[in-house]
């Protein structure tokens, strides 16, 4: 069963990141004192009191024709709106009304979702102001403070109120596919074009996507979420302190958190310094992905010259899948579900131990162990303790004498005899008293 949503919706600056992190207990959401942070939905899961829920955090609604994202802020305020089992209308209880809180309320009353009016930022808990969001026509005002953890709980239990009965035995599930490259590469229209709505704010701008996006959908009858994360820069160009910093501290999350990641790259551009140590942060973290150059419609080369420029370019992960595709025209996309299913299941797959031990056999008999100073390393035999990625243990005489080249030799006979394409491998040697 899908989870109840509760969208927190309101104008800039009234605390919705913070409120957002205070209930998911970590810090997903940016926070700065600069308004307009937040411009995407940004989703998390949470729970209180046994209640599962996912949570929404808004880009601030203002009324004012000078900020250029403004108009797109809203659409994503409207899509979380209508997707809200509970709206959350955040408002500033030390500043008291203002005409952007009233063009908000204009909007939720006309909607037939349950709204939770909530002041934020009564610290003191000086109540003068409150009354006065009476005027908003949706309901009793609820003071909390933010900073001080003061009235949150009761927020939650009002909200939980509002949720529908769920079996306790379902259970959420889907594969977690996250979006990464350099800024201006078409992460976010390619999510746009994948769940065939516009989900995240997509602009000409470099480094709109300043959050990480977690985004539910289905497709072909299975369960995903997308996310979409900041165009990673190079490092020594960003402030770790800065808004940016947070959002490539989040990137680096999201491929942790990431069950396939999708590399995105840009066709009309050369393959990169920074694009390959992107790639290299997906294969350290040993998660499958797949290789996506988009903007094909603009290709300046034949699949065949890119592809060899990838190989040479990404030869630490010469697993590595690619597709070529256009979020513009629609090109290949239909391709990119069907390649995260198989790269997933490859990342899945489990060895027997007979047909492991088979394939090392075959192995040494063609290329034996090195040894040192007359002394023979000696491979025993190997089992397959966990997946995710698939990860060999060989149990060895001199484990010492397996170095990078064999262990290399190693991998490639495991690819030649067993699909493991689109995922890293991990290979272990220890000595047999280490079993």
């Amino acid at each position: 069963m899908i989870k109840p949503i509760v969208a927190i919706v309101g104008r800039a600056n009234v605390g919705k990141s913070t409120f957002f992190n205070k209930i998911c207990g970590k810090r997903l959401s940016i926070v700065d004192d600069v308004a307009g942070v937040t411009r995407d939905r940004l989703y998390a899961d949470a729970n209180w009191c046994g209640r599962e829920f996912t949570i929404v955090d808004t880009g601030g609604v203002e009324m004012s024709d000078e900020d250029i994202f403004q108009k797109e802020i809203f659409e994503q305020v409207m899509q979380a709106i209508e997707n809200a089992t509970v709206i959350i209308f955040l408002v500033d209880g030390k500043t008291g009304v203002t005409q952007s809180d009233e063009e908000v309320a204009k909007l939720l009353r006309k909607q037939k979702v349950p709204v939770v009016l909530v002041a934020n930022k009564l610290d003191n808990f000086d109540l003068s102001n409150l009354y006065d969001f009476y005027s908003l026509g949706i309901g009793d005002p609820m003071p909390i403070s933010c900073t001080q953890s003061k009235g949150i709980g009761d927020v939650l239990d009002k909200v939980v109120s509002y949720f529908p009965e769920q079996n306790a035995n379902e259970e959420e599930v889907g594969v977690k596919i996250s979006l990464v490259g350099r800024p201006n590469v078409g992460k976010s229209s390619l999510i746009n074009r994948l769940l065939g709505k516009k989900r995240v704010v997509v602009s000409d701008i470099e480094g709109t996507t300043r959050d990480a996006v977690k985004i539910p959908f289905r497709c072909n009858k299975k369960d995903y979420f997308l996310i979409d994360t900041a165009g990673l820069r190079r490092q020594r160009s960003v402030e770790k302190m800065s808004i940016e910093g947070f959002s490539v501290l989040r990137s680096m999350n999201a491929i942790e958190m990431s069950d396939v990641v999708l590399i995105v790259l840009d066709a009309t551009k050369e393959v990169s310094e920074q694009d390959v140590r992107i790639a290299g942060y997906v294969h350290e973290a040993k998660k499958p992905s797949v290789v996506v150059v988009n903007k094909w419609d603009e290709k300046t080369m034949s699949k065949e010259d890119f592809t060899k420029i990838l190989q040479e370019k990404l030869s630490f992960m010469s697993y590595f899948k690619v597709l070529f595709v256009s979020a513009l025209t629609g090109t290949g996309l239909s391709s990119i579900m069907a390649t995260v299913d198989e790269v997933y299941e490859n990342a899945s797959r489990r060895i027997t131990t007979g047909i492991l031990n088979d394939i090392v056999q075959d192995a040494i008999l063609n290329f034996e162990p090195p040894s040192k100073n007359g002394k023979k390393s000696k491979i025993l035999f190997a089992t397959q303790p966990s997946t995710n990625p698939p990860k060999f243990v060989f149990f060895c005489k001199e484990p010492k004498f397996i170095g990078f080249s064999y262990e290399r030799y190693l991998e490639n006979r495991l690819r030649e005899r067993v699909d493991f394409s689109g995922t890293p491998i991990e290979l272990v040697f220890k000595g047999k008293e280490e079993e």
